[in-house]
């Protein structure tokens, strides 16, 4: 909600009230950790953490709503304190929307019945979309900030989600940086080097590093508790003939965003009744942006990445305009905040941006109660032609990472 992909992170102000307490829950056949806090009885808000990334993330944000909501924020597979399972990526991001929506029912979570606001960091709003597919009756509204676009996250060219080659080439858990994978793993709390966590962390997730404040051990940690490997962060990758030679695999988080798997635009049209939607980003944000550092494309137009063909051939994806709250396919509330970098993980707010946040937590809190819901508000629905989602092509499932090693894949 910053300047960068997440929120500035400051002292916690004298009135702030709400603190979190961790449950252990058995949802969905794996163990979750989930972070709750708010009264029982409270207008409940489900937040969904982005990549590489816990639910520690919505801490400083979690400490400055009021406390009239009922919070609940789970870690999800591979990350944080819930069990390392694996992501079946052919099914994109179903199987953390399967295990955040087993969590609705959860005992000692929601009350019965209770249809949350939704509010979806990153990856987490890529999750949001599908949950609200799923299960639109328990959706009373999505907030999402520096989501996933509908259509995957990069090799696509245009507003309509057009595949920039038939495997969707430049996507998947190849396009992830080797050795930032390697120092999540080896637990790395140094400095040496763009590629350690917390140099990635300073650099991509927030605008300004000195945001972070004492809450950049607390982020640290939490990137840290990042599985890592095939069936989890990055995943695998298959050979593509397609510059820059690799394409998604099916196994991982990477791959499970990569829109041969996850393009969820048609199924949100789909949907009959719709709740708000409100999506938030910030303007310097460098990797939810049409100039992503994060989309191979766009690093390739830069040099970056050696042999990049040209725009007409493999433009940058128009990652903004293609977002839920813009010109894409559902069309709710957009708000671009000033100042703002909403990098790929959420941490710190820009100054004045944690309020806003919370204002429009709070407000869809308010609009849920007062009962605007599906039935009576609906977002905007334009026209969008259905499209055939192409699958990866055939390919062995580890060439696909060689020589792309400029990026730090943290989508």
């Amino acid at each position: 909600m910053g300047r960068g992909h997440m929120d500035r992170v400051g002292p916690v102000c004298q009135h702030a009230r709400m603190r979190s307490t961790r449950h252990s829950v058995q949802a969905n056949g794996i163990t979750q950790s989930v972070r709750v806090a708010g009264p029982p009885d409270g207008v409940p808000v489900l937040l969904i953490h982005g990549n590489v990334s816990s639910s520690a993330f919505w801490e400083p944000l979690l400490r400055r709503l009021p406390e009239m909501l009922r919070v609940v924020a789970p870690d999800l597979r591979g990350y944080g304190d819930t069990a390392t399972a694996p992501v079946d990526a052919t099914r994109g991001l179903a199987d953390f929307a399967d295990d955040v929506s087993a969590l609705l029912d959860a005992p000692g979570l929601f009350a019965p019945g209770a249809g949350p606001v939704v509010v979806g960091h990153s990856l987490g709003g890529g999750v949001a979309m599908r949950l609200l597919v799923d299960h639109p009756e328990r959706v009373a509204g999505l907030l999402l900030e520096a989501p996933v676009s509908p259509y995957g996250f990069g090799g696509t060219r245009d507003l309509d989600g057009t595949p920039t080659t038939p495997d969707f080439a430049g996507t998947g858990g190849g396009t992830a940086n080797p050795d930032f994978v390697a120092r999540l793993a080896a637990q790395d709390r140094g400095e040496e080097g763009p590629t350690s966590p917390r140099n990635v962390l300073r650099a991509a997730y927030v605008a300004d590093p000195a945001s972070l404040g004492e809450a950049e051990e607390l982020l640290l940690d939490s990137m840290l508790t990042t599985a890592t490997g095939d069936d989890n962060y990055p995943g695998t990758a298959i050979t593509s003939a397609h510059w820059p030679g690799t394409a998604a695999g099916e196994r991982g988080v990477l791959n499970a965003l990569a829109p041969a798997w996850f393009r969820v635009a048609d199924e949100l049209v789909a949907v009959s009744a719709k709740p708000p939607v409100t999506w938030v980003r910030g303007d310097a944000d460098v990797i939810v942006s049409d100039t992503s550092l994060f989309d191979l494309a766009y690093l390739g137009s830069l040099g970056a990445v050696p042999g990049w063909p040209g725009a007409a051939d493999c433009p940058p994806q128009p990652m903004v305009g293609s977002d839920p709250g813009g010109a894409g396919p559902v069309r709710g509330r957009r708000r671009d905040v000033p100042g703002g970098g909403a990098a790929r993980l959420r941490s710190q707010p820009a100054p004045g941006t944690a309020g806003r946040v919370r204002r429009g937590v709070a407000g869809a809190g308010r609009g849920a109660r007062r009962g605007l819901t599906r039935r009576r508000r609906r977002a905007s629905v334009p026209g969008l032609r259905p499209r055939a989602r192409p699958g990866p092509q055939a390919g062995a499932e580890s060439d696909g990472r060689r020589e792309i090693s400029h990026g730090v894949s943290t989508t």
